[in-house]
């Protein structure tokens, strides 16, 4: 993973909501996201050595949808792709 990421699996994601404190509709959001990713990675739909993860970008506070090798952990595809979030963080500097 880039250094200007923060992954958010649905370990994380959890852990974060209880360290947090956000409005309840947030609660259920981010419960609805990691409910998805879940059933998402448990139906295998990108294969048996593939998973969805959710990043956040440090620098643009945008989310990221990455599909992940399972075993190495390299990142196979990402939306937004890399050269779009380089243009969104050339522009918030």
């Amino acid at each position: 993973m880039d250094n200007g990421s923060i992954n958010l699996n649905t370990m994380s994601l959890a852990a974060s909501l209880t360290s947090t404190a956000q409005p309840a509709e947030r609660l259920a959001e981010t419960r609805q996201l990691i409910h998805a990713v879940r059933a998402i990675n448990g139906a295998e739909v990108f294969g048996q050595n593939q998973e969805l993860t959710f990043v956040m970008d440090r620098d643009t506070k945008k989310p990221l949808l990455r599909i992940v090798d399972r075993k190495t952990g390299e990142v196979i595809a990402q939306v937004p792709p890399e050269h779009v979030l380089r243009l969104a963080r050339e522009v918030v500097k």
